[in-house]
């Protein structure tokens, strides 16, 4: 910053009159004057060097955060076309789609998850003005509008062109990670086309970051102590999204020995049902089960399916049981139609006491968490060394996949925020 030739509060030397001598309430020459001259220059730095960092903060060098999730329909006329963009390529005819937008047209034709995406990204921004963090969150879907193409043009119109994205999916498979990096490289490679160039980095999958896996642990962990308060002891099962087997097999880095979904899920069951055992001071039995198998019955899915557990442990003697979606970040059509609908008309008609707890949704601790992530992906990006917290295991995945991670099965498609 340049300053004035003459500055207004010192007299010009060049004048006749001098200084001192011609004002009698002049100061000094090595007076206070000087010293108000050094306090304005050290203002005048620390203003420079302002401009010079660029306004950097904790998410520096991201612009702003974009929650990418994976849509739903938000009217009847939607729901049609909504299922024709999630099965694309697949071959799958209308007839088999009907089936499955019933479960929509069940709720009035409208998915929750978007509004709950809303919600989100309302707590997100509350929390990020708590930490003085001045980065805009935007909503850009995979399957639905807004759509991450336009939600990305917007923000390239407006300046923005590094951009951090946080997935509303915590675990590690094709769907819930690679396939939506293959649809930010897809929209990136849209804008390239319009001559738009943006950066799109991403958090780690967080199914182990403390700010989802003890926000699920706490909500268990009163969901059982609310039974228990009631005089009986709960089996609790703990539910999340059934894959094809194949997918679950490649799940994880190329190398890897795969059916990481499947074992990462395992492992916070377990964590989260010896973490309300000691804090109730009872033991609780628990299992893990799959919702929502859409594949054809000659394709081998994740089991048992949630229904079909709830006979066996009704079978067994089991009277109380704690439903807990720890697979899913909000209550939506899985959950609302899965396990509230129908896993609850299946206890219903075994003479089974359910209790479904809530999915960890708008949790101020889940919320904190994703903007820790956030901080921690700037830091990252930024050649920080990061200390990267996990619960449970000491494995944090990595923010920038490794090669051949999770591969889409069915076609090589280009993919973002990878080492391939």
């Amino acid at each position: 910053m340049s300053q004035p030739t003459t500055d207004p509060v010192e007299p010009d030397p060049s004048d006749s009159r001098g200084s001192a001598a011609s004002d009698p309430g002049a100061a000094p020459a090595d007076g206070p004057m000087e010293a108000v001259r050094a306090a304005d220059d050290e203002v005048i730095a620390e203003l420079e060097e302002s401009l010079q960092e660029g306004g950097r903060n904790d998410l520096y060098p991201y612009q702003a955060i974009v929650l990418t999730s994976f849509g739903g329909p938000e009217g009847p006329e939607e729901v049609m076309p909504f299922l024709r963009r999630v099965t694309a390529g697949r071959g799958i005819p209308d007839e088999r789609l009907a089936d499955v937008a019933e479960h929509y047209q069940h709720f009035g034709g409208k998915s929750p998850i978007n509004d709950q995406n809303r919600a989100l990204i309302e707590e997100l921004r509350a929390e990020l003005d708590r930490r003085g963090l001045p980065v805009p969150v935007l909503f850009g879907n995979r399957n639905s509008e807004p759509f991450l193409t336009d939600t990305l043009r917007q923000a390239h119109e407006e300046g923005m062109t590094q951009v951090l994205s946080i997935t509303t999916s915590a675990y590690s498979c094709y769907s819930s990670c690679r396939q939506y990096r293959e649809d930010i490289a897809a929209s990136l490679d849209t804008l390239v086309g319009e001559g738009r160039t943006l950066h799109v980095d991403k958090v780690r999958q967080y199914w182990n970051h403390p700010g989802f896996s003890r926000a699920n642990a706490r909500i268990v962990t009163e969901g059982a102590r609310q039974v228990l308060d009631g005089g009986a002891t709960p089996h609790l099962v703990f539910v999340t999204h059934s894959l094809p087997v194949a997918m679950d097999d490649t799940s994880g880095p190329g190398d890897g020995e795969g059916n990481l979904y499947a074992r990462q899920h395992h492992q916070l069951a377990a964590a989260v049902a010896e973490e309300a055992s000691a804090t109730l001071g009872t033991t609780l039995e628990w299992d893990l089960t799959y919702c929502s198998r859409s594949g054809p019955p000659s394709q081998p899915w994740l089991v048992p399916d949630v229904n079909d557990h709830l006979r066996e442990l009704s079978a067994r003697g089991v009277e109380h049981v704690v439903l807990a979606p720890i697979g899913f970040v909000s209550d939506h059509m899985e959950v609302v139609f899965d396990l509230d609908t129908e896993a609850m008309e299946t206890a219903e008609e075994l003479g089974m006491r359910l209790l479904r707890v809530p999915t960890v949704g708008t949790d101020t601790e889940f919320v904190m968490g994703l903007v820790d992530l956030a901080v921690e992906r700037a830091a990252e990006a930024r050649g920080e060394d990061v200390e990267r917290p996990t619960w449970p295991g000491s494995e944090p995945r990595p923010s920038i996949c490794e090669p051949g991670c999770c591969p889409n099965l069915r076609q090589a498609r280009p993919a973002a925020c990878g080492s391939d």
